[in-house]
């Protein structure tokens, strides 16, 4: 039996629509970034699976709302529950037709406001960049609504350890700074840095109560 809790991950659907994703039930994290962050990357690292999520030298390739499933999320005293992740669009590459970009904007917008079965966003950053401004756009709605936020600070191997280390504490200044419910990591698919840390944030966000849940 395979140690990874999220290597049961199946791709269901590519959804172009919110009405189109599974039934709004159950724990699901979502998963958001640039095109070109490494998300893709990112999520066959983590699942286990080298071709789960599609990778490209073009950025911009994920288009589409794309659904995996996982095996049901086993809370103790609790009954199962349906556990998925979300891979949305890349965000912010310039080869996208505008129309497609004002589509997603407010797909993802919809998404992240309507979607109750959300527990958490996990958000693809590189580590050798400030954060661009949908970044800080999805920090900010992060905050405003409690929803948990997990920044995995990508393409670790690109930099030193110290600067490396530099960057993280500068991020989670900024959380502080400006409020923001989140955790950050260091992380490299290839060099294969921070993956079981953020494995384990990942099942911490679907085990998660939703905000509203809490009352």
């Amino acid at each position: 039996m395979s140690s990874n809790p999220l290597n049961s991950a199946r791709f269901v659907l590519a959804a172009n629509e919110i009405t189109q994703l599974p039934y709004d039930q159950g724990a699901e994290v979502a998963f958001a970034g640039r095109s070109n962050a490494g998300k893709s990357s990112a999520l066959n690292a983590l699942t286990g699976h080298n071709g789960l999520a599609r990778t490209s030298k073009t950025p911009g390739r994920t288009q589409l709302m794309v659904v995996f499933d996982l095996a049901p999320l086993k809370i103790e005293g609790e009954a199962p529950v349906d556990a998925r992740l979300i891979d949305l669009p890349g965000y912010g590459y310039a080869k996208v037709p505008e129309a497609m970009r004002m589509h997603w904007r407010g797909e993802i917008d919809a998404y992240l406001k309507m979607r109750r079965s959300l527990r958490g966003i996990v958000l693809i950053v590189d580590i050798r960049h400030e954060l661009k401004d949908f970044d800080r756009t999805m920090l900010a709605f992060c905050a405003a609504t409690d929803l948990p936020c997990h920044v995995l600070m990508t393409k670790a191997d690109k930099l030193s350890r110290g600067q490396a280390s530099a960057a993280l504490e500068a991020l989670r200044k900024d959380f502080r700074t400006n409020n923001v419910r989140g955790t950050a990591q260091v992380f490299s698919s290839p060099a294969k840095t921070g993956i079981e840390e953020a494995r384990a944030r990942v099942m911490e966000l679907l085990a998660t109560p939703r905000p509203h849940e809490l009352v």
